[in-house]
């Protein structure tokens, strides 16, 4: 995820709000109440419709109620849509509806002339029933505050986990009971009634990052449904949530690495030296800060994992690489503003408000989805692994985190998904994307019984849209000609 800004989108008269009938196609009955809902859309946002859609709270016991799903569509420029396009920008977490309503040009050409664009809010997040669980004043507490006790003692250990644990209480008790049920093979689910009720008979969709999990795993509960997909920044589905997160740290090692190489090659950066001499003294800026936190303009304070978020961020897009270099210069400087910026982008933070947050079901779908069950023994191997990989990054990369303490079992359990008997599915990675490492889009499109893999060779995360024509040709040619592009196709 990114904090970038988008093109405004042009005004155009909206067009009529009708829909085709629900596809019911082999629905069982106990679900057909959900199944033959008639949507009402209004016109929104000027040039768009929306609407929401009833889903099972329980998709193994409908009986038990149900929660609402908000959606957004932009009909097809062309007047003759293919079909729907449902998206999804990733998290888990991002809100579905700003990314369409706010970035509809990342749908070129004859991408948007040929599809009604479907963007929806997952059960849990923004607009849709949603997890909730603190103000804005208790989240920047629970973000910001930094813990008395010396990082990685006994006592910070159990500081941060008291503050989880709090945290958590309030997920539960501000959530209405949905907890249990906010995992992606519901997600899944739900999208498929979305398939349905939208009138189409197969599924199209376009997701990133945790996007591509929820798409793979669509493939997995309906293959026979399975129409053009494409899975941008795949996820190994098979890969435990330790083992991501040591992926993910040495990924960020690697693009911090990239960018501090750009950042020593111009006129403006902080840093001497070679890369390594460099990121030491990066290394030196983060310990510095976790030990004397600087004060900034809204009277926070930025310690060693502000920082490393912020770091984080600007590593998502290239184009964010500047700010990056003048964030750092400026906290050398003993001011943490621009720095906040970017921590700030990441948790949908403005103006002292969190706007479409994902940090809430981002730990609810995480913690149901994935068996927290790693032993001691296991964590210090992979902080070893880290240590080793991932210097600059590692001393800050662990934590505590809500899911030791969260109130459900988890549900999901990590596998390889092969789909037998979809469509081909393409699965898009690029070779230095720090977010979802580059090996585990290559473990999905492998994975997959029809997965096709594209390659895109640079950095940042996900590949299409980027500025890469060959990527951007690909994917375009397969949702409106249906054209698969070459297995193992490479775009430089």
């Amino acid at each position: 995820m990114s904090g970038c800004l988008y093109s405004q989108i042009p005004e155009a008269a909206p067009r009529s709000t009708e829909s085709k009938a629900p596809d019911t196609t082999a629905v069982d009955s106990g679900l057909l109440p959900f199944y033959e809902q008639k949507l009402d859309w209004s016109v929104c946002h000027k040039t768009f419709e929306c609407t929401t859609v009833r889903t099972p709270l329980d998709w193994s016991d409908p009986a038990r109620g149900d929660i609402q799903l908000a959606v957004i569509r932009h009909r097809a420029d062309s007047g003759h849509a293919i079909g729907s396009l449902l998206t999804n920008p990733g998290g888990p977490g991002a809100s579905g509806i700003p990314y369409v309503r706010d970035s509809l040009d990342f749908f070129v050409g004859d991408l948007r002339a040929s599809y009604d664009v479907i963007g929806f809010d997952p059960r849990g997040v923004g607009k849709s029933t949603a997890v909730k669980c603190y103000d804005a004043a208790e989240m920047d507490s629970y973000l910001f505050d930094i813990p008395a006790a010396a990082r990685g003692s006994k006592a910070w250990t159990d500081e941060v986990t008291h503050s989880n644990r709090a945290y958590v209480h309030a997920c539960d008790a501000n959530s209405h009971g949905i907890l249990p049920y906010i995992s992606t093979e519901n997600a899944a689910r739900d999208m498929d009634l979305l398939r349905a009720v939208l009138g189409d008979r197969k599924l199209n969709y376009l997701g990133y990052s945790w996007g591509s999990l929820l798409g793979a795993t669509y493939a997995k509960l309906f293959p026979e449904r399975v129409g053009r997909l494409v899975l941008d920044g795949g996820i190994d589905p098979s890969v435990s949530l330790l083992d991501s997160a040591v992926g993910q740290g040495i990924g960020f090692e690697s693009a911090l690495r990239a960018y501090m190489s750009d950042c020593l090659a111009g006129n403006d950066c902080p840093f001497r030296g070679s890369v390594d001499e460099a990121l030491a003294d990066l290394g030196t800026l983060l310990s510095s800060v976790e030990r004397d936190p600087l004060p900034s303009s809204d009277g926070r304070m930025l310690g060693a994992s502000s920082l490393t978020q912020a770091i984080v961020e600007a590593l998502y897009v290239k184009a964010s690489w500047p700010t990056l270099t003048v964030a750092l210069g400026n906290a050398l400087a003993g001011n943490p503003d621009v720095a906040f910026l970017l921590a700030d982008s990441y948790y949908r933070r403005q103006d002292g408000r969190y706007v479409d947050s994902l940090l809430e079901p981002f730990w609810a779908y995480t913690c149901m989805d994935y068996p927290h069950d790693a032993t001691a023994d296991q964590k210090a191997q992979a902080q070893a692994v880290l240590d080793e990989k991932a210097p600059t990054i590692a001393p800050y990369w662990f934590a505590p985190d809500p899911c030791a303490v969260w109130p459900y079992p988890a549900t999901g359990v990590p596998g390889p998904i092969h789909a037998q008997g979809a469509a081909p599915i393409v699965v898009i990675g690029t070779t230095n994307d720090p977010a979802t490492p580059y090996k585990e889009a290559v473990a999905l499109a492998d994975q997959l019984s029809s997965g096709v893999l594209i390659t895109r060779v640079g950095e940042g995360h996900t590949g299409y849209n980027k500025g890469n024509k060959c990527v951007d040709r690909a994917v375009v040619n397969y949702f409106v000609d249906g054209t698969v592009p070459e297995d193992g196709l490479r775009c430089g």
